[in-house]
C-alpha cells in the first residue's frame, strides 16, 4: 500500500479500522517530503517531532477506543502566514524570518482538536502578495504538474505540497484567489469559503475586508473534509459569521442527485479578449457535462465584472498599506543594524526586509489614500464594489452557482513574466470579484490543454457553501464517467 497516494477520506478510514496507524501515516508522508520536497520547495519549515507526538496520541486514542476527530490522523500542511506556536511563522519574508507566535491562529486549535496532524508550513508569495509563489525569500516553489512551471500563488506552496502527495490536505488564504488560482494550476480541488465563515483570528492580515482561509484537496470530498472542520463562529473575530453553518455531504449518490434541479449560469463577459483562446473549448466541454447531468445552463450578464479586477487591486493596496505599517522594525520582525534616527530605523529595516513586490503594493497603496486622491480612486473603487455585490445578487435570485474559467491564462513558465506584474494579476480577474463580493467558490480539475491544468471556478452566493459542493461531485463524478 503506497499511503502518500491515499485520500484524506481514506487515510481517517484506515485508521479507523486498525488497518493503518496514524504514526505510519505520518511517517510516509515525512519520507515523501524529505525525498521530494528539494525539487518543489513546498515547504518552509517541517514539524517532524510535534506531527509524531500528535500521531502518538491519535494513535493511543484508537488504542482506548476513544472517538476521533473528524481530521483524525490525517497529515495536514498550514500557509506560512497563519500563526502556530510550536512552529516559526515567516509569511515567505526576511521581515518574519525568524518570528515565532505565543498564540495559535483559531483554524489551527480547531485542527488539532479535530485530531489532524500539522505537517509544517507551506511557501508563500512574500505576505501573500503575488500570484506565482516567485516572490518568496525561501526561493520559488515549483509545480509538481510540471516543474519547469509555477504552482500558482499566493497560497503556491500548499497547493504543491498536496499535488505532490507531501500532504493530504492543506490550508492557504484567498485575498483574490491565492487559493483558487494555484489550485487550478496545480490540478487539485481548491475552495474559498464565504467572508466570516471562517475565522481569520491569527491570520496575518494582507487585505482585512478581502481574507478568508482557503482549503486544498485532491479532490471534493478531501477538500469538503477540510472546510467542515474550520468552520464555525469565533468570538474573537468580529467578522466572523454567527450562524452555524452545516456541511454534511451525502456520499455514493449519483453525480445527477447532487446537481438535481440547479441552476447554472454562464456571465457573457468572460469571453475577454485576454483569455487564453484555448479555454473557451474547454468552457463548452464543461457545459455539456452539465447538461448532460440535467443541470439548466443559460448565458447571464454580469456588467461590472470586467472592473473587478481594477476595484480589487485599489482596494487591496489601500488596506495593504495600512496593514503593513506594522511592520517598522520595533515591535518584531527585522530590524537595520545600521541607523542614527528613528525614521532611519523605519526606513533601513523596511527597505532591507521587504521584498520589491511588497514595496510596489504599499506605494500603491499609499498613493491611493493620498490626501487628494482619496476620493478620486479608494472611494471610486468602494463605489465600484457595491455595483459588482448588486450584480452577484440579482444574478443569485436565479441561478444557483455561476460557472468561470479559473484563470484566464494557463500556468506559465517560472521567470517568464518575472517584470511584468500586470500580466501575471490578469490571473485574477475571475476570481478577485468574488472576494469583492464575499462569496464562496471552489476551483476543480476539469482537464488539460496542451498538457497544462485547466481549473473550472464554481461560485456559491454567501452561505451557500453546500451548492459549490455538490456542483463539484457532481462534475467530478460526471467526468470519472466519461459524460
Amino acid at each position: 500500500m503506497d499511503i502518500v497516494k491515499l485520500s484524506a477520506v481514506e487515510i481517517k478510514e484506515k485508521i479507523l479500522k486498525n488497518e493503518l496507524s496514524a504514526t505510519e501515516v505520518v511517517k510516509a508522508h515525512l519520507n515523501r517530503i524529505e525525498e521530494i520536497d528539494k525539487d518543489i520547495n513546498a515547504f518552509i519549515s517541517i514539524n517532524k517531532e510535534g506531527a509524531l507526538e500528535a500521531a502518538e496520541k491519535v494513535d493511543e486514542k484508537i488504542k482506548n477506543g476513544e472517538e476521533l476527530g473528524a481530521l483524525g490522523g490525517i497529515p495536514i500542511a498550514l500557509k506560512d502566514n497563519i500563526v502556530t506556536k510550536d512552529t516559526k511563522t515567516t509569511c515567505g519574508s526576511k521581515m518574519l524570518e525568524n518570528y515565532r507566535s505565543p498564540y495559535d491562529a483559531t483554524v489551527v486549535e480547531k485542527i488539532k482538536a479535530q485530531d489532524g496532524i500539522i505537517i509544517g508550513k507551506t511557501n508563500m508569495d512574500e505576505f501573500a502578495m503575488g500570484s506565482s509563489n516567485e516572490t518568496s525569500f525561501f526561493g520559488p516553489t515549483r509545480n509538481p504538474v510540471n516543474t519547469n512551471l509555477v504552482p500558482g500563488g499566493s497560497s503556491g506552496g500548499s497547493a504543491a505540497a498536496v499535488k505532490a502527495e507531501e500532504v493530504a490536505l492543506a490550508l492557504g488564504t484567498d485575498t483574490g484567489g491565492s487559493t483558487r488560482q494555484p489550485a487550478a494550476y496545480c490540478d487539485i480541488v481548491g475552495i474559498k469559503p464565504s467572508y466570516g465563515l471562517v475565522s481569520r483570528y491569527g491570520v496575518v492580515s494582507l487585505a482585512n475586508t478581502l481574507d478568508t482561509v482557503g482549503v486544498f484537496g485532491r479532490d471534493v470530498s478531501d477538500a469538503a473534509l477540510m472546510l467542515s472542520a474550520i468552520v464555525g463562529y469565533d468570538e474573537k473575530d468580529s467578522t466572523s459569521y454567527e450562524n452555524p453553518t452545516h456541511l454534511v455531504v451525502e456520499k455514493d449518490l449519483e453525480p445527477t442527485e447532487y446537481i438535481k434541479g440547479m441552476k447554472i449560469g454562464i456571465p457573457r463577459e468572460i469571453y475577454l479578449d485576454q483569455i487564453d483562446k484555448r479555454l473557451i473549448g474547454v468552457m463548452d466541454k464543461v457545459i455539456k457535462v452539465f447538461q448532460s447531468l440535467g443541470a439548466k445552463v443559460e448565458e447571464i450578464t454580469l456588467p461590472h465584472l470586467e472592473y473587478g479586477l481594477s476595484t480589487y487591486h485599489v482596494i487591496s493596496a489601500a488596506e495593504i498599506s495600512s496593514n503593513m505599517a506594522r511592520f517598522d522594525g520595533l515591535r518584531y520582525g527585522y530590524r537595520a543594524k545600521e541607523y542614527s534616527t528613528l525614521d532611519e530605523l523605519y526606513i533601513n529595516s523596511r527597505n532591507e526586509a521587504f521584498g520589491d513586490e511588497v514595496k510596489r503594493r504599499i506605494l500603491m497603496g499609499t498613493y491611493y489614500l493620498s490626501m487628494g486622491l482619496g476620493r478620486e480612486y479608494y472611494e471610486k473603487a468602494l463605489k465600484m464594489r457595491t455595483l459588482i455585490i448588486d450584480d452577484f445578487n440579482k444574478a443569485f435570485k436565479d441561478y444557483d452557482i455561476i460557472l468561470t474559467p479559473t484563470s484566464p491564462i494557463l500556468p506559465f513558465q517560472l521567470g517568464k513574466l518575472k517584470d511584468e506584474p500586470l500580466t501575471k494579476d490578469l490571473t485574477s480577474i475571475f476570481t478577485a470579484p468574488v472576494n469583492l463580493a464575499g462569496l464562496c467558490a471552489m476551483s476543480i480539475p476539469c482537464g488539460y490543454v496542451d498538457g497544462l491544468p485547466v481549473g473550472l471556478q464554481i461560485i456559491g452566493d454567501r452561505f451557500k457553501e453546500m451548492n459549490i459542493i455538490k456542483a463539484g461531485l457532481a462534475f467530478e463524478g460526471g467526468m470519472k464517467n466519461g459524460i
